[in-house]
């Protein structure tokens, strides 16, 4: 239990741990911090302020279908308590299609593949879900 990067669950999984359990998706979602397939993002950040593009344009979740990251960003600098449940809720949905993808290759036989191109691509191979896209100074 506790374990809830996309990086621990991997290695969990590898280590055939089958059970996973933890809140970081939503605490991290609380902080403006959400998973895309590039690796976490922090919504804070000056740079979503004018970006009307979805947290991950290839997500299927509501959050993802009906609100830009300019509006997700606006919504957590006003202190907005939906900011926290929009980026919870696509949290959730990434981790789910996560394990989905994750039990489709175990059953396939191809899981050290598909672990290896998921890291390769969540920003290679980084240990700490802190490491990715740094809340930077915003002047507002």
């Amino acid at each position: 239990m506790g374990v809830g990067t996309p990086q621990y669950i991997l290695e969990a999984v590898e280590a055939g741990i089958d059970m996973l359990d933890c809140v970081l998706p939503t605490r991290t979602a609380r902080n403006a911090q959400v998973f895309t397939p590039d690796g976490p993002i922090a919504l804070r950040n000056e740079k979503y302020r004018i970006d009307f593009d979805p947290i991950d344009p290839d997500c299927r979740c509501p959050t993802c279908r009906r609100h830009s990251r300019a509006y997700l960003r606006h919504l957590f600098k006003a202190k907005e308590i939906q900011a926290a449940v929009l980026g919870t809720v696509h949290n959730l949905f990434f981790m789910q299609a996560l394990m989905h993808s994750i039990r489709e290759a175990v059953g396939r036989g191809e899981y050290p593949a598909f672990k290896a191109a998921f890291l390769d691509r969540y920003g290679a191979g980084q240990n700490s879900f802190r490491n990715a896209d740094p809340v930077e100074e915003d002047p507002t």
